[in-house]
């Protein structure tokens, strides 16, 4: 005799059905959050690289300042969003005035080689390039100390106005968003170089 064989009933195979979806929608949820996340933490690290580039040759040019090749201060001006310098870029024995400042979400530099005889540092030559964008203008500034700077954060900067004599380190603290919509959040990069040849009992 033929057994009766039950089948699923239309309950058991909507539910089924619906168990099944739900696991496919929670993969793909999770493929979707993986392939974000790991997109987000490409993206910092694209930040960090970024901000990396433009402060390493910042640091060789600050620990290389030298005075003006018309004989006038390494340091020219030291504001909250402007740092003038002079050092030689390109070691031809030359020394160029450089600018770093901020402007608007743009971390730019300005670099006026002297020209003529005698020398003249003419800000009509002056050029300049974006070096890092996205930058955000009210996190993004310059620190001074002097010779009492002991190597530690206890020591407070140089208040403002500062006077270009008295700097013997500069720190800048660089904050960077690329996208405010979404993740990563900010990113700070801080750096700081001493201006070796005034640099008088502290290392940087």
């Amino acid at each position: 005799t033929l057994k009766n064989k039950k089948g699923f009933t239309l309950v058991e195979s909507v539910l089924a059905v619906a168990i099944f979806s739900s696991v496919i929608v929670a993969i793909g949820a999770f493929q979707r959050d993986v392939f974000f996340f790991n997109d987000v933490l490409q993206t910092g690290l694209n930040n960090i690289t970024e901000a990396r580039k433009v402060l390493r040759p910042f640091v060789g040019e600050v620990r290389r300042a030298q005075v003006s090749n018309l004989g006038s201060s390494s340091v020219e001006k030291a504001e909250e969003k402007t740092f003038i310098f002079y050092t030689d870029t390109n070691n031809d024995g030359v020394r160029e005035r450089v600018r770093y400042f901020v402007d608007g979400t743009t971390f730019k530099k300005g670099v006026i080689k002297p020209t003529g005889s005698p020398y003249v540092y003419n800000e009509a030559n002056e050029k300049i390039v974006s070096v890092i964008n996205d930058v955000i203008a009210d996190q993004t500034s310059f620190s001074y100390f002097g010779s009492d700077y002991n190597g530690t954060t206890s020591t407070p900067p140089l208040i403002t106005p500062v006077s270009p004599g008295e700097v013997r380190l500069i720190r800048v603290d660089l904050t960077i968003d690329t996208n405010p919509n979404r993740a990563p959040g900010l990113l700070t990069i801080t750096t700081q170089a001493t201006i070796r040849n005034l640099k008088d009992n502290y290392e940087d």
